[in-house]
């Protein structure tokens, strides 16, 4: 799962960061408007963590400009300032929660992980599908009740791929999903073909279903029906 940290407390934002990242996380963190604006325009994340208050714009506009986009990424705003009314203009433009600070980290992460179970899950910690199940709080996967042994980037791509079942995700995508914005300066993605491979084999040798299909020069679709 992937986070983009938009804050400009630095030891604020080093806090979260290295917090979010303990939690399996992929987190990009920036300190101003303009940088997260590019960061949107550029890439998809599964949760903003937002600012309102930056030293060269605000936090909501940065918000009305994701959701202009329909984009399905979830929104927390945090902020400083205990007010009414920025809490009410966050949630109208559509932010998913809100945070004062200070806050603890733990409850940000409870956060964090419920908006992703309710956007990709219908809130659900356990995703089942046939004989697969995948537990989203334990970062654990079975499949016809077999434990299955994943390393951490296995289970964020079966994760990723369940979230996305029956579309076309290009292998750029997954692997900016997996390893974070600085993926494109990469020159080949035959790590991601490995993992691909890895995944695949481990769910068949527990008697699974071949789900994964490749879809040549583009990337991979997990198919269900």
């Amino acid at each position: 799962m992937k986070i983009l940290i938009v804050e400009d407390e630095k030891d604020l934002s080093n806090s979260i960061t290295t917090y979010m990242r303990q939690e399996n996380f992929v987190c990009e963190p920036v300190m101003n408007f303009e940088d997260a604006l590019e960061k949107i325009n550029l890439y998809n994340y599964d949760v903003v963590v937002l600012d309102i208050t930056l030293p060269d714009g605000s936090g909501l506009e940065l918000l009305k400009i994701l959701k202009e986009k329909r984009s399905r990424t979830g929104v927390i705003i945090i902020s400083a300032r205990n007010a009414l009314d920025d809490k009410i203009s966050g949630l109208t433009l559509g932010a998913d929660d809100y945070l004062t600070k200070p806050f603890h980290l733990s409850e940000l992460n409870a956060r964090i992980k419920s908006i992703i179970r309710r956007k990709s899950f219908d809130g659900n910690n356990e995703i089942v599908l046939n004989e697969l199940k995948l537990n989203v709080e334990l970062l654990t996967v079975h499949v016809n009740n077999q434990l299955l042994s994943l390393t951490k980037k296995e289970y964020d791509l079966l994760h990723f791929l369940l979230s996305n079942k029956n579309r076309v995700i290009s292998k750029e995508s997954i692997a900016e999903h997996l390893y974070g914005d600085n993926i494109d300066l990469v020159d080949s993605f035959d790590f991601l073909y490995s993992h691909v491979k890895n995944l695949r084999k481990k769910i068949l040798e527990k008697g699974g279903q071949d789900y994964i299909r490749t879809i040549y020069g583009i990337g991979y679709k997990f198919e269900t029906q």
